[in-house]
């Protein structure tokens, strides 16, 4: 028996099917869920979010890259419910516009002035660090 995973965004269930392991980008770091794991209700910060194997890849030993955009994760008796802001797979992420997106949301992060701005700055830093880093783990795959 592996995990049953629910991934959902406010405009439509993203994916759902079984997988060997899950990592989610939580708000006091990276958590990695496998079967048995205890339960437990966690905020998702922004972030990568990899899952190997069962139907995510279709081999034990392969990992799919996700961008999560906040949100909650449930994990009770091997299911994983994710309610995600937003959800995107690498596959859809273009490279060259992600480290784009990136540079430049660090250098505005870095010139960011007031508190308004600089929350902006570093939420839209955040988004692109996490949109880089899926499309760099899908590189390494």
């Amino acid at each position: 028996m592996s995990l049953q995973i629910s991934i959902l965004t406010p405009e439509r269930p993203f994916w759902n099917g079984q997988a060997d392991e899950i990592i989610l980008p939580t708000e006091t770091g990276e958590m990695g869920v496998l079967k048995n794991h205890a339960p437990i209700i966690t905020g998702l910060d922004v972030g990568a979010m990899l899952i190997r194997g069962g139907q995510a890849t279709g081999s034990k030993d392969e990992w799919n890259s996700y961008a999560i955009m906040g949100g909650f994760a449930l994990v009770k008796q091997n299911q994983v419910t994710i309610l995600a802001n937003e959800a995107v797979s690498a596959e859809n992420i273009n490279p060259e516009e992600a480290k784009e997106a990136f540079e430049i949301a660090k250098v505005n992060l870095e010139k960011a002035e007031g508190v308004k701005e600089k929350v902006e700055a570093n939420f839209a830093y955040k988004r692109a660090k996490a949109r880089y880093q899926v499309v760099k783990v899908l590189k390494k795959i």
